[in-house]
């Protein structure tokens, strides 16, 4: 009786059962792939298809490129150490690095100088990128493109220094004038720099760039991947506030301002880009006083940046246009004036909505630096078709040169998409 009573009380557990592992194929690798690659039977088929794809082209190119020459001096002694194996030539790159970065009438002593200036630049796009370092960087940023010029272009500081000069006395014109009237303000920014660019080019002596601190070196003379990046970062940079104006205009309920913008973006955006740089090389120059000798760096960067910015300028307009009507309402319920809503609620927000068609603006504006080889500016494209090219002693080694540049395209744009893709992320405030 006593052993039936006790069979007969439930058992009360005093602690919990250890998980047991989860099966094999529902966690790691395997899990993986079975979401990715072989969820299905269309997706099973595919995956199979692509990755015999992928075995054919690196069957054919790996044995190219892992047979490749580093060291030889011309495609001739390349094919004589391949002995008819299949091979690339890669000593190319090797005897030609400096032309390929820097040109080949940049001074090979001075090569230093744009190193330095590339080094800074990530210094000084720092805190612009990620706006949690202390804004006390930005003082360098704003002053990193004069000393850019100064350490490539090199010559008198005083020629920088005078431009940095008028770009201070026109932001305190601003500052002072702007708050009660934004045309005042504008305007008078603008005389003010002019007037301090004038007086101040008029006081630097002749010859100073003779005594200089660093040679200097003509545009004519800048060239390869360094023309592209100067390219690049001062025509984006130039572009985006440019655009913002313009998109700004374009929503003006003042008609001329209006009409002056849309004329300007519909027209721009209309011509080919290709066309625009003919014209800063043939036809720019007559804008400009008789007595003024733009070169053709400048002209470029004005044409690009006009292009880039009617571009930019629909896309800002576009995350303006996304912006419900209760955001302009609650700046005028603040008291806001234009200019305060404008740079504290409308565009911060319209800014952010815009981020991606920027960065594909900015990244098809980097590649398009390309296209100034067509007018004899020596980028790194120019330099693979015109003096590396029509040299007899690489003249026919195609692969190599052009898997270079598109690898080094490739970094630079990869790097700008990946970038926009953390910003939205950061950005991202909506609540799911």
């Amino acid at each position: 009786m006593a052993d039936q009573t006790t069979n007969s009380i439930a058992f009360v557990a005093d602690g919990n059962i250890p998980e047991s592992p989860p099966p094999a194929n529902e966690t790691g690798v395997v899990k993986w792939l079975r979401d990715n690659l072989f969820s299905n039977v269309t997706n099973s088929v595919l995956t199979i298809v692509s990755l015999y794809v992928i075995y054919l082209l690196l069957a054919s190119t790996m044995p190219w490129m892992l047979n490749g020459v580093w060291n030889a001096s011309s495609l001739a002694e390349c094919r004589e150490i391949l002995a008819g194996k299949s091979g690339a030539c890669f000593a190319v790159l090797t005897e030609r690095w400096h032309q390929l970065l820097y040109g080949f009438k940049y001074p090979a002593d001075a090569y230093w100088r744009p190193n330095v200036a590339f080094v800074l630049l990530l210094v000084a796009i720092a805190p612009v990128l990620f706006f949690d370092l202390p804004r006390k960087l930005l003082l360098f940023t704003a002053v990193y493109p004069f000393l850019a010029f100064w350490l490539i272009w090199g010559g008198t500081i005083l020629a920088p220094l005078v431009a940095l000069v008028g770009f201070v006395a026109a932001a305190y014109v601003f500052q002072t004038f702007g708050r009660s009237s934004f045309a005042v303000g504008f305007f008078g920014a603008v005389a003010a720099a002019f007037a301090v660019w004038l007086i101040g080019g008029a006081l630097i002596p002749e010859g100073a760039s003779e005594n200089a601190m660093l040679s200097a070196v003509p545009s004519r003379d800048l060239g390869g991947y360094m023309l592209n990046m100067m390219l690049g970062v001062t025509c984006v940079s130039l572009s985006l506030p440019l655009g913002i104006v313009l998109a700004l205009g374009r929503q003006s309920s003042m008609p001329l301002i209006k009409w002056i913008c849309v004329i300007f973006i519909e027209f721009v955006r209309g011509v080919p880009l290709i066309t625009l740089l003919f014209v800063a090389s043939v036809m720019l120059a007559y804008f400009f006083p008789p007595e003024s000798t733009v070169d053709l760096f400048l002209r470029v960067v004005i044409m690009i940046t006009m292009f880039s910015a009617a571009y930019i300028a629909e896309v800002i307009r576009g995350g303006l246009a996304a912006l419900p009507r209760g955001q302009y309402e609650a700046a005028d319920s603040l008291g806001l004036d234009y200019p305060q809503a404008m740079r504290l609620i409308i565009l911060p927000q319209a800014m952010k909505i815009s981020i991606p068609g920027i960065v594909n603006v900015a990244v098809g504006l980097f590649k398009d630096t390309t296209l100034v080889s067509v007018i004899s500016m020596f980028d790194l494209v120019g330099m693979i078709r015109g003096p590396i090219l029509a040299s007899t002693e690489w003249n026919g080694v195609y692969w190599e040169l052009l898997g270079f540049a598109a690898l080094v395209f490739f970094v630079v744009c990869y790097g700008i998409s990946q970038y926009s893709q953390w910003l939205e992320r950061r950005l991202a405030t909506d609540h799911h």
